[in-house]
């Protein structure tokens, strides 16, 4: 697997992202967003090494309400400080809009792990039927507070409740980083299940191979674990759920707009059902 990195964001000549003509634009004053303040303490890239599967990783990943009441206590901080992102984001935007290009009209995509929902309104804002997903029901309370035009549920990546191949598409930012290694291969097997055939699938994490704990976050009692992914592990695990790969690119931090770590953004489609003799 070729991990791609656009050459406005690293040395090489790179490589847009296939299908679509999009412009990287480089890192400038005018994209920083002083409304999103990440003020994360250092172990967030020191945390323990480790791989997947990883038993550090899983420590917390197995209690699912504790994410939920994490992330219930975290709700009204964490839109607050990340719900303008996008904003100082050209290269996910850019990713965003060709997602959106792809799924528009084809029926209702996912926003999975959906936070305060400013992903889904971004998607909604460009013509895409899209239904917010959160095991949160106080960042699902925050979304809809903001974006009461667009449909956000509380839900379980590990066990949604749609049918199978009901979904047009599906994104997944930063909301497969708190499963151990058996709960992500059951969350993507979910999304698998209800994608339909040749339906895109985009993920983003952070890149690594390292588990972060944490027990506070911007003076809020929280009990998380984050957990960063290589591109292989990853892939694999994509892979192994039904999916096939079609890019991988990576990114520097934006300074000053998110949390200091590399990300990876993994493209995939939903496989096709196999043809009968």
């Amino acid at each position: 697997m070729r991990l791609r990195v656009p050459p406005a964001f690293g040395a090489g000549t790179g490589s847009a992202v296939s299908s679509t003509s999009i412009t990287w634009s480089r890192l400038t004053p005018q994209f920083l967003n002083p409304r999103a303040s990440w003020a994360m303490p250092r172990r967030w890239l020191r945390g323990p090494r480790c791989r997947l599967p990883c038993e550090e990783g899983a420590r917390l990943g197995r209690d699912q309400d504790e994410v939920a009441g994490s992330y219930d206590r975290l709700a009204g901080a964490y839109a607050e400080r990340i719900y303008d992102e996008l904003d100082g984001k050209p290269f996910d935007r850019a990713l965003l809009d060709r997602f959106a290009d792809q799924v528009r009209g084809q029926g209702v995509v996912l926003d999975l792990g959906c936070g305060p929902g400013h992903v889904a309104r971004y998607l909604h804002q460009r013509d895409v039927k899209v239904v917010g997903v959160d095991l949160s029901p106080g960042m699902i309370q925050t979304a809809r507070g903001r974006a009461p035009e667009v449909d956000f549920r509380v839900g379980d990546m590990r066990s949604l409740d749609l049918g199978d191949a009901s979904a047009a598409g599906a994104v997944a930012f930063y909301s497969l980083i708190h499963f151990s290694a058996a709960e992500l291969d059951r969350a993507l097997g979910e999304i698998a299940r209800v994608l339909q055939p040749a339906a895109p699938l985009l993920v983003a994490v952070h890149r690594g191979s390292q588990t972060v704990h944490l027990e506070e976050l911007w003076a809020i009692a929280i009990r998380l674990d984050f957990v960063f992914f290589e591109s292989q592990a990853l892939g694999g695990a994509v892979r192994a759920a039904g999916f096939e790969l079609v890019e991988v690119l990576a990114r520097p931090a934006y300074k000053g707009v998110e949390a200091e770590t590399e990300r990876i953004y993994l493209w995939a489609r939903r496989a096709e059902a196999p043809q009968g003799p």
